[in-house]
């Protein structure tokens, strides 16, 4: 069954965590006992109806503020696709958790207060969308049932958000309106808005199409392992190469090239969990034997011999900052990781900051503080083998390491290779 994952985003209170909490409701994707806990702390702080929203904030400051925190993860499944929801904070401090969140879906919802319009942190959760690439827009707007279903109120956002989305990389936008509360138009149509003629959410999620935005041409598959069972004698001479394929589509036969010593061979075997295969595609991770025994390790690519991706150094990227005990600035010398490949890299020059808000390039900046985006172009210790972000989201993104720390400081989206200007 095809796997979907999207993420939610919008300002705070737009009812992000009501609206997940509603899709598991009317799907009957929520366990008898995890119901009745809900319902009982919905009794006891108040509430005049059972809180769904209470099933994503799992975090005790959650519950006692209403808001969402942390990113959720939650999973469900109908009789068409099965999902992965990410529920995203909404408050500016936690926007580095919204790009966690959103970093891997295929689709994101971004929540809107019939109430209030578009709002600065609406425009910044769309432009971040865009940023990542994210395939599919849904513009929701929710609480319609507090401007009594207005249409007019409807068209004046979706008219407003469509006007900013044409300075974004949009390729797949939405409009639906929606009263999470209620479930109007969520999972069943709604009778109050009669002159809304769309699908409704749940069925936008289980019919977009989602197929065709995996990369079947481009083989790539970096090697997170090397498989030797010497210690089983039916195994002595086994060797197979562990991954997860990030692109293109491998059959058994197929000549392949290792990045980056260039050697060539073609693939003996492909195995999925003990299983043999005659095909793998993204996001498969297998098992690949080889015909020659090559010195191939963690870190190297498997790819065509005629298609290899770009080898490089010096990167050209987008980096969203995420530390806030540090900034990032020209010089600065972090670890990188690129798929498979750990490396380290310098800072050589921040081109500018990015403004979410208004798309402003401020190039006099001197770093980058936490949330923020900038330009940045990175010197690497080895070289990486990526392509553009734009058509690889997998081999062309990358993370920022504090060596000191350990933690994860930034998120980059490769532009393609470092040229002098």
């Amino acid at each position: 069954m095809e796997l979907l994952r999207f993420a939610t985003a919008g300002s705070v209170d737009d009812g992000k965590s009501t609206l997940i909490g509603r899709l598991l409701y009317d799907t009957k994707s929520i366990l008898e006992d995890q119901l009745a806990a809900v319902e009982r702390t919905s009794h006891a702080r108040g509430d005049e109806y059972v809180n769904l929203a209470l099933l994503l904030d799992g975090l005790k400051a959650e519950r006692e503020q209403g808001i969402t925190i942390d990113v959720a993860y939650r999973y469900f499944s109908t009789a068409k696709r099965k999902f992965i929801i990410a529920d995203t904070p909404g408050h500016l401090q936690y926007t580095r958790n919204m790009v966690t969140g959103a970093s891997t879906a295929d689709l994101a919802l971004i929540l809107v207060d019939a109430r209030k319009g578009v709002l600065e942190q609406t425009r910044r959760h769309a432009f971040i969308a865009s940023l990542l690439r994210v395939p599919h827009l849904v513009l929701c707007v929710n609480k319609m049932d507090l401007v009594d279903y207005d249409q007019g109120v409807f068209d004046r956002i979706r008219e407003e958000f469509r006007q900013f989305s044409m300075k974004l990389d949009v390729s797949d936008l939405s409009f639906i309106p929606i009263s999470a509360l209620g479930g109007d138009n969520v999972v069943t149509r709604s009778e109050k808005m009669p002159w809304y003629q769309g699908p409704t959410l749940l069925h936008h999620l289980e019919n977009v199409h989602i197929a065709s935005d995996r990369d079947l041409i481009h083989l790539r598959f970096p090697v997170q392992g090397v498989i030797r069972p010497a210690s089983a004698k039916k195994f002595h001479d086994y060797r197979a190469y562990s991954g997860q394929l990030l692109g293109g589509v491998m059959r058994v036969g197929d000549e392949v090239m290792v990045m980056p010593s260039g050697f060539t061979t073609r693939i003996k075997a492909l195995e999925l969990a003990g299983k043999p295969l005659k095909e793998a595609f993204p996001p498969m991770s297998v098992n690949v034997s080889l015909e020659e025994e090559l010195d191939i390790s963690r870190g190297d690519m498997l790819c065509r011999p005629g298609n290899p991706p770009t080898a490089s150094q010096d990167i050209d990227a987008m980096v969203c900052w995420l530390s806030d005990s540090t900034q990032l600035n020209s010089g600065s010398r972090l670890a990188i990781k690129h798929t498979t490949r750990m490396a380290r890299a310098m800072v050589k020059q921040l081109h500018y900051r990015l403004d979410v808000n208004t798309l402003h390039r401020d190039e006099q900046s001197s770093g980058l503080k936490l949330n923020e985006v900038g330009r940045v172009t990175l010197r690497t210790t080895v070289p990486l083998f990526f392509d553009e972000y734009r058509r690889n989201r997998s081999t062309g993104s990358f993370i920022l390491v504090d060596e000191g720390t350990n933690a994860t400081v930034g998120a980059g989206m490769i532009n393609g290779p470092a040229v002098d200007r």
